[in-house]
């Protein structure tokens, strides 16, 4: 049985994890410091979960929006990139912040993550530079984001528009990495972050 999603109640929080309650079953989730400043116990959540299986144990990783789950397993295809790297990179940094890292080549932005290191930190932006950006469990990422946050949608920071915004450039032919290298830069000079006018300003940065 693999575990996706859960939605209770917080019941208790930990340094490193907190317990939902989900009709009278407590889950424990390992979790970010990003997740448990978003969460209070009493409240209701939807945490979005990734089930890591082993012979020793059943682990279960809990984020506060499917983006971010997906980026903890795209994070963990690069060799040396463990769980616990990955929730560090996530606490560091918002999936937005890492797609333009990695597509900017900026390995310093990773190293803000507690044990990521220069080595590392360039390992991953080489590894994943060109790549597509990992999506959602079925498809477009679910807009849900785990109850407790006072801004939800400004806290998921979806990249959502910025994924489709690359997806249509590559379509026109341009490479991955040109395209993820112009729609960065298009949406750091842009304040509309739906995908039409992304695309227009990543064509003007790919005509310069």
């Amino acid at each position: 049985m693999i575990i996706g999603r859960l939605t209770g109640t917080i019941a208790a929080m930990g340094l490193d994890h907190v317990l939902i309650d989900v009709n009278g079953v407590g889950y424990v989730c390992q979790a970010g410091t990003r997740l448990l400043s978003r969460v209070h116990a009493g409240e209701t959540a939807v945490l979005h979960v990734e089930t890591k299986v082993t012979e020793a144990a059943i682990t279960l990783y809990a984020f506060g929006t499917d983006e971010e789950r997906a980026w903890f397993v795209r994070l963990q295809d690069v060799h040396g990139v463990a769980g616990k790297a990955a929730m560090a990179i996530l606490d560091a940094l918002t999936p937005a912040e890492l797609m333009d890292a990695i597509a900017l080549g900026d390995a310093r932005v990773l190293e803000r993550a507690k044990g990521v290191g220069k080595k590392l930190a360039e390992r991953i932006v080489l590894d994943l530079s060109g790549k597509a950006p990992p999506m959602g469990r079925f498809g477009r990422f679910d807009a849900a984001s785990a109850a407790g946050m006072a801004t939800a949608p400004a806290a998921a920071a979806t990249t959502g528009p910025r994924s489709e915004a690359i997806s249509a450039l590559v379509n026109l032919g341009y490479t991955q990495g040109d395209a993820a290298r112009a729609v960065a830069a298009a949406a750091s000079t842009t304040d509309d972050k739906e995908v039409g006018p992304l695309v227009k300003a990543a064509l003007k940065e790919l005509s310069r």
